[in-house]
């Protein structure tokens, strides 16, 4: 396989290089960091950033693209998510 960008170094602005389906949990760390987020389900997203000190409850669409690098997904989110880094 060819790939064009292989000695390019990756960034939060440049397109994903993995993509994964993320478990709910409550105290385990998403890894590898997202750089975003992606509902494949509508749903309740529960999330932490970052820099974040407390979760945020979200309402999101099948499809829809969250721009956050999620520390925690926790517990009692509905929706199904994958993350992508």
């Amino acid at each position: 396989m060819s790939d064009a960008l292989q000695y390019e170094k990756d960034t939060v602005s440049a397109p994903a290089r993995s993509m994964f389906l993320i478990s709910p949990h409550d105290t385990n760390v998403v890894d590898p960091l997202p750089k975003s987020l992606r509902a494949d389900t509508a749903g309740v997203l529960i999330i932490q950033g970052v820099d974040s000190g407390a979760p945020v409850t979200l309402n999101v669409a099948a499809g829809e693209r969250i721009d956050v690098r999620a520390k925690l997904v926790k517990t009692g989110t509905t929706a199904t998510i994958h993350g992508f880094a």
